[in-house]
């Protein structure tokens, strides 16, 4: 079965962007291996805004073309819209009802992992459901003093085990947990 990955960039101080929605802070090293991760997915679950915002992204022209091949390994995969808005696109399905349902017919799907993407409150309603496989946060050597928190209005605890860990050399440490 698949598994629902939310692998996120997320500050010292728990903010997974800035006030205005910034996220300048956050780091891309090599030694990340992101395209490691992207080869290990099939699809991404995006909320409307941030669809509208990366969902289609195209690089300027004056890109690397390690960059380059980064949004066209993105723009390979199956992409699911989580809205209230119904909408038709032919790059994407868009979802605006039994999300559990529709989660877990996804993830019965033969294939890779799903990567949930975002935005901020459809990561929340997956947390609060209980739909997230695998925590992959990447803490980022930044406090931001304010912005968007990652676990914004837990209401129950979420107990967590730790998997993995690396360290990158920008000091990027990322954390890999799952359900306890």
């Amino acid at each position: 079965m698949k598994k629902v990955i939310l692998d996120l960039a997320i500050t010292l101080d728990g903010f997974i962007e800035g006030p205005n929605g910034e996220v300048d802070w956050c780091i891309m090293d090599d030694d990340m291996d992101f395209t490691g991760f992207l080869d290990g997915i099939d699809t991404i679950f995006y909320g409307r805004v941030s669809y509208d915002a990366w969902g289609n992204y195209q690089p300027g022209t004056a890109v690397t073309p390690a960059e380059e091949a980064l949004w066209k390994a993105v723009h390979s995969k199956k992409k699911f819209v989580f809205s209230g808005q119904e909408r038709q696109d032919e790059r994407a399905t868009f979802i605006h009802s039994d999300l559990q349902g529709h989660v877990a017919a996804i993830k019965n799907e033969s294939g890779g992992d799903i990567w949930l993407y975002g935005g901020a409150s459809l990561v929340k309603s997956f947390i609060q459901a209980g739909l997230v496989d695998q925590y992959r946060l990447s803490v980022h050597p930044v406090a931001l003093g304010a912005g968007k928190p990652l676990f914004e209005d837990s209401k129950e605890r979420l107990s967590l085990k730790l998997v993995s860990t690396r360290t990158f050399r920008s000091g990027v440490v990322q954390l890999i947990y799952e359900p306890a």
